[in-house]
């Protein structure tokens, strides 16, 4: 990636770049290799919800995947169809229902059926019908960090196979729930199409179990999860999404009728976006030097909470002598570090550095923590 260096020096420190050409590139890609018939891309707002980003993406004529109402009312701000909009979430509170539901967006995925109650209710006081989709706990491990593997058999996310009958016979009970189809979600950053094929096999099973009964499923959506290059995101800044999207191509057993639905977030956007950061001190100790920086784990908070790592480099340093640094924040927690041992060129007060492949969660999870400032922003 390159760096418009001399527009970030009167931008104060932290803040997100967003390179929007590469954004767009990567939406390109995902058309291209979408290209299947009945086959709708929704992008996951909660892995980047800046309005720059989001009005990119409506452009390219993407759906959204939503988990809050907050969420829903900023991809209408941005001009994104309401039918075109599906709300998943485990914890759905009655006002976020009933905004969504007047709003008329096109599918909630379901995670209960103490959910599905209380959906029921408030459609019925409002006089209008809900489309709903299943979320159904496939029980795939998707070799993932424990934090965001979400598609085991017992999981505060979505219903088990085994409940799942109970669940769909409800919804036959319901005057103002329709059920449209199922709703699938592994886990996130998966490195792998093994996970995905797995998935495709159990959605063929169950498909073909429920058609047996009578129940017909016109909308299958298979969530998330593909993964990006957090470690040469210049070598491979574009995901693989052909091979992806044959994947489910290859392997899940569609009908003419039936619409798949994907909900993508990290590998639309993570790799267009980088930290920036400004150099404070350069510290040597006993053993180590570090080089402490104005951003903290209160502008990126995945290194301290998954032990995450992202690319570090020095944009401005001309030395041809490198050094080995722990790269730290200044945040009262001994977490907050974005790298051990990192190798970079000579570093200095005032250098800057980026912090690669923080396009997705990575703004949207800023806190305020210790009374700071939340990181701006700057997109070209």
């Amino acid at each position: 990636m390159i760096f418009p260096i001399q527009e970030f020096e009167n931008l104060e420190t932290p803040f997100y770049y967003y390179d929007l050409k590469l954004l767009e590139s990567t939406l390109k890609a995902i058309k291209e290799a979408a290209h299947y018939a009945n086959y709708h891309v929704h992008y996951a707002v909660k892995a980047n919800a800046n309005p720059e980003i989001l009005r990119v993406i409506q452009q390219a004529g993407l759906g959204v995947d939503c988990v809050s109402g907050g969420e829903i009312k900023a991809a209408l701000n941005m001009g994104f169809a309401p039918s075109d909009i599906v709300f998943a979430g485990v914890g759905k509170s009655d006002r976020e229902i009933e905004y969504a539901l007047k709003s008329d967006i096109g599918c909630f995925n379901v995670e209960s059926i103490p959910e599905l109650e209380v959906i029921q209710m408030i459609a019925s006081r409002l006089g209008c019908n809900a489309n709903v989709a299943l979320r159904v706990n496939p029980d795939i491990d998707a070799h993932t960090h424990h934090y965001i593997t979400t598609g085991l058999e017992e999981n505060k996310f979505g219903i088990s196979m085994q409940m799942l009958e109970k669940a769909i016979s409800y919804c036959y009970a319901q005057p103002n729930v329709k059920l449209i189809g199922l709703h699938f979600h592994i886990g996130s950053q998966i490195t792998t199409n093994e996970p995905f094929r797995i998935l495709c096999e159990r959605i063929n099973d169950l498909v073909k179990q429920f058609a047996e009964k009578g129940v017909v499923f016109t909308s299958i959506n298979v969530g998330g999860g593909l993964g990006i290059d957090y470690d040469d995101p210049d070598r491979n800044p574009i995901p693989d999404f052909k091979d992806y999207f044959d994947t489910f191509n290859k392997y899940l057993k569609l009908s003419p009728k039936q619409h798949l639905h994907f909900e993508l977030g990290r590998s639309i956007v993570a790799q267009c976006g980088s930290l920036i950061t400004r150099v404070l001190y350069v510290k040597e100790g006993l053993k180590k030097k570090f080089v402490i920086v104005d951003a903290g784990m209160t502008d990126l908070i995945r290194p301290a909470l998954y032990q995450a790592h992202h690319k570090i480099e020095n944009i401005t340093s001309k030395s041809d002598v490198t050094d080995v640094y722990d790269v730290v924040g200044p945040i009262c927690e001994s977490s907050d570090c974005f790298g051990q041992d990192e190798t970079l060129p000579l570093t200095k007060r005032g250098d800057l550095l980026a912090l690669r492949s923080a396009g997705a969660y990575g703004e949207i999870m800023a806190s305020q923590y210790n009374c700071r400032n939340l990181p701006g922003s700057f997109a070209k």
